[in-house]
C-alpha cells in the first residue's frame, strides 16, 4: 500500500467506525420486523388483539413483541447520539462551525420525516430525532459526566411517570380496560382507505398523524435518554476501541438481559391478552421502561460478538446496510406501502404475522445485498447524499470526501 493510500485508510478509520455501521445494519432488522407488522394491519404490536390470528401468527407476534418492540429504535437513538460527536469532529477538521450544519441537518430530517409520515408510514421516527436533536445541539459542549447524569434523570422521570400511569390502569374494571383495547369504530373506514386508491392512503395517514404525534412525548423521554447515553459514549470514544471495555460490556449484557428480558416477556403476555384486559397498559409500560436494558445488552453483545471471527464476518455483512441506514429505513416503508396499501397490492389486513415476518426477512436480505453493491461503488446512499448536501449547504466536493469522509 502506498503512503497516500495508507493515509486515506487511516482517515477513513477515524471518520467511520465499522462497528457503528454494523450496529445500524443490525438495528434495521428489528425496525423492519416491527414496522412491517404495524403497516400490515390494525393488529400490530401494542395494538388490539386479533381474534382470528392462528397459533403460528400469535407466536410470531409474541416473539417480535418480546425481542424487538421498543428495543431497536432505542439502538438507533443511541447511535444517533454517538454519531453526533463524530459530526462535531468532522466540522472541526474542516474548520467549519458545527451548529449551522447541525441545524440544517435537523431541518432536513424534519422534512424527510414529515413526508415519510404523510406518504408512507405514520410511525415515523425522523421527526422525533429532528426535534430532540436540538437538545443535543444545546448540550454539545457538556462534559461526558453531565451527559450521563442527564440521561439518568430523564430516564428516571419518564419511567416514574409512565409507571404511575400504568398502575392506574390496574384499578379499572375488566370491562373498562377492554373498551380501551378495542379497535376504533372507524376501523372499517381505515381498511377501506388503505385498500382504496393513493389519495385515500394519504388521507388515512393524515387522519392518524395526530394520534401518532401524541405518542411522541411518551417515547420521547426514552429517545432523549438514548441520545444522551450515546453522547456520553461518543465523548468518551467508547466504541472506537471496544476491546478495552470487554469486561464491562459483558456485565452490561448479563444485567441487561436479567432486567430487560423479563420485562419484555411480561409485555408480550399482556399485549397478547393472556393476563386480562387490565394488564394491557401496565404491561406495555413495563416493557417500555425495561427496554433500554435489553437494548444495552444487544449493543454490548453485538460489539463483543464482532470481535470474534464469525462476528467479524457478520459485521462485514451488516456494515454496508448501516452506512446507508436512512435510505434503507425509508425504502423499507416504501416497499411495505407498495405491498400493504393501494399504492400497490393493497394487502392491508389480509396477511398473517408469520407471512409478514417472512416477507420482512426477505426484504432485509435484499437490502443487505443491494447495500453491499452500492457501498462498494459509492460513499453514500442516495438519501444520505441528499441529507449531506442539506447539511453542508453545498454539493460535496470530491477532494473534501477524500480528506474528510462522512462520519458514522
Amino acid at each position: 500500500m502506498s503512503a497516500t493510500a495508507a493515509a486515506h485508510a487511516r482517515t477513513d478509520r477515524l471518520a467511520r467506525i465499522p462497528e457503528v455501521d454494523a450496529l445500524r445494519g443490525f438495528a434495521l432488522l428489528g425496525i423492519l420486523l416491527v414496522n412491517a407488522l404495524m403497516m400490515a394491519g390494525p393488529y400490530g404490536p401494542g395494538g388490539a388483539v386479533d381474534p382470528g390470528a392462528s397459533a403460528l401468527d400469535r407466536t410470531v407476534e409474541g416473539i417480535i413483541q418480546t425481542f424487538a418492540v421498543g428495543k431497536f429504535y432505542l439502538m438507533f437513538s443511541f447511535l444517533f447520539g454517538y454519531s453526533f460527536t463524530l459530526q462535531q469532529d468532522s466540522a472541526a477538521r474542516e474548520g467549519a462551525s458545527a451548529v449551522p450544519r447541525m441545524l440544517r441537518r435537523s431541518l432536513g430530517l424534519l422534512v424527510l420525516g414529515l413526508l415519510h409520515a404523510v406518504l408512507l408510514y405514520t410511525g415515523d421516527i425522523l421527526m422525533t430525532y429532528a426535534l430532540l436533536g436540538l437538545i443535543l445541539i444545546a448540550a454539545r459542549t457538556c462534559s461526558p459526566g453531565t451527559a450521563l447524569r442527564a440521561a439518568r434523570i430523564v430516564y428516571g422521570c419518564t419511567s416514574a411517570f409512565l409507571l404511575l400511569l400504568g398502575l392506574g390502569s390496574l384499578f379499572m374494571s375488566d370491562a373498562e380496560a377492554a373498551g380501551l383495547n378495542e379497535l376504533p369504530a372507524e376501523f372499517a373506514a381505515l381498511v377501506a382507505d388503505y385498500r382504496g386508491d393513493p389519495a385515500s392512503v394519504v388521507r388515512a395517514n393524515l387522519g392518524q398523524l395526530p394520534d401518532a404525534l401524541l405518542a411522541v412525548p411518551l417515547m420521547g423521554g426514552f429517545v432523549l435518554t438514548a441520545f444522551l447515553a450515546g453522547l456520553y459514549c461518543g465523548k468518551r470514544r467508547l466504541l472506537a476501541d471496544t476491546g478495552r471495555h470487554a469486561a464491562r460490556m459483558r456485565r452490561i449484557c448479563v444485567l441487561g438481559v436479567a432486567v430487560g428480558l423479563p420485562g419484555s416477556l411480561f409485555m408480550a403476555l399482556a399485549a397478547g391478552g393472556a393476563l386480562g384486559p387490565r394488564w394491557f397498559l401496565f404491561g406495555s409500560v413495563v416493557g417500555m421502561v425495561t427496554a433500554p436494558a435489553l437494548t444495552a445488552a444487544y449493543v454490548c453483545g453485538m460489539l463483543l460478538f464482532m470481535k470474534t471471527a464469525p462476528g467479524g464476518r457478520v459485521a462485514l455483512l451488516l456494515a454496508p446496510a448501516g452506512r446507508m441506514a436512512l435510505t434503507n429505513y425509508l425504502s423499507q416503508s416504501l416497499v411495505m406501502a407498495l405491498v400493504f396499501t393501494a399504492y400497490g397490492l393493497a394487502l392491508y389486513d389480509r396477511l398473517g404475522a408469520a407471512v409478514v415476518a417472512l416477507g420482512a426477512l426477505a426484504l432485509y436480505g435484499a437490502q443487505l445485498a443491494l447495500s453491499k453493491h452500492l457501498m462498494a461503488r459509492h460513499r453514500y446512499g442516495p438519501v444520505e447524499w441528499l441529507l449531506r448536501v442539506v447539511t453542508l449547504a453545498r454539493l460535496p466536493r470530491s477532494r473534501d470526501e477524500r480528506r474528510n469522509p462522512v462520519a458514522s
